[in-house]
């Protein structure tokens, strides 16, 4: 289990297993947060807990960039809409949880800026990308 919360520690999330790998996108939005993702699904692996704001990208409202109102950390974020299944796909920020409980997960760098592709893995984990 991991457990994440913004600096204030009012917004909390937790992740009931390891994430096999985390994600770092370099869209519009995501290179400007600094967040490395962890995905699952809503009331399933992932659990949020504590008042939120969101943000919804007005080019692509599809999903909802959560974070606290009173320190401003993006903790998650959510699909605005479930799936056909009735499941939600959302994603928490790994920069939350403690860097000993999260540095040896690999990551994955998506390319959401041009090509919507992951790029092929290089071997890196979450420790790289705190310096």
């Amino acid at each position: 289990m991991i457990e994440g919360k913004c600096h204030c520690g009012a917004v909390q999330w937790r992740f009931d297993r390891t994430p096999e790998d985390a994600t770092v996108c370099n869209c519009t939005v995501c290179r400007r947060y600094g967040v490395i993702w962890a995905y699952d699904w809503e009331g399933e692996a992932i659990h949020t807990s504590g008042p939120t704001h969101h943000y919804r990208r007005a080019d692509s409202g599809d999903i909802e960039f959560h974070f606290c109102p009173t320190c401003g950390c993006v903790s998650w974020w959510r699909g605005h809409e479930p799936n056909k299944d009735g499941r939600t796909r959302i994603a928490v920020n790994l920069r939350l949880a403690e860097p000993e409980v999260v540095a040896h997960i690999p990551v994955d760098r998506f390319d959401g800026l041009v090509t919507f592709d992951d790029t092929p893995r290089d071997g890196r984990c979450v420790a790289d990308f705190w310096a």
